[in-house]
């Protein structure tokens, strides 16, 4: 909680009281964080997608999710482009599965398209037309500010990175399902979009409610002894 009545300079800028109005005990974290574990536990990257409309106003709370994410030096250098127009979901349908047709035609090897084949994916993108949303997360290599002059951006790919994390999870809370799709390369979306020539397409993550017959790969997720270290 913050009390911008309550500030301080501090190397010559302006800091607001910080206050932290939740305080929970071992108890209540050891379950809040079980909880949030399960429940997260529960995400699958889905390619299956319903038609079904979602609210231009969950997805404004969802965008605005990943814009909490920390950055470097604050400099937020994202931007989400949030797409339900069917024309232009198409145009980006099209483009991608050009792009996607090539890849597994020419650019993939033999060994990465074995380790997808437990995916069932392939270059045919039907989610790009049938989601009723697409947000596209683009960084911003440097920002341009009124008269055109470029400012720097700091760890841009790590700042990025972590505000699709927190969106995917922010997707997953609003019950909703997604996947990361990552054409190569994507400056097509830039193109289609008219973006800014300091914005880079990152991720395109198509949103929207499970199809109702959905199936995905039986797979399994690494135990916490495969991905992780503790030093006591």
């Amino acid at each position: 909680m913050i009390k911008p009545t309550n500030k301080i300079l501090i190397n010559g800028h302006e800091h607001v009281a910080y206050e932290q109005d939740y305080v929970f005990t071992t108890a209540e974290m050891e379950a809040r964080s079980a909880e949030y574990y399960q429940w997260s536990d529960k995400r699958r990257s889905i390619r299956m997608i319903s038609d079904k409309p979602v609210p231009k106003s969950v997805i404004e709370h969802i965008i605005m999710t990943a814009g909490t994410a920390p950055s470097g030096a604050h400099k937020q250098p994202w931007t989400f482009c949030a797409v339900s127009n069917p024309e232009l979901k198409s145009k980006i349908k099209v483009a991608a599965e050009a792009e996607e047709k090539t890849s597994y035609e020419s650019r993939m090897s033999e060994r990465w398209k074995e380790d997808l084949a437990p995916m069932a994916t392939d270059m045919h993108k039907p989610f790009l037309e049938t989601a009723p949303w697409l947000i596209i997360a683009f960084k911003k290599v440097y920002d341009l500010d009124a008269e055109g002059n470029k400012h720097n951006n700091y760890y841009v790919n790590e700042s990025v990175g972590i505000a699709c994390g927190m969106l995917i999870s922010a997707i997953h809370h609003a019950g909703l399902v997604t996947l990361t799709h990552t054409p190569s390369p994507m400056n097509f979306i830039g193109e289609l979009l008219e973006r800014p020539k300091n914005e880079r397409a990152y991720i395109l993550f198509p949103v929207g409610f499970a199809a109702e017959e959905v199936y995905v790969p039986h797979i399994e997720r690494k135990l916490l002894s495969e991905v992780s270290e503790f030093y006591e």
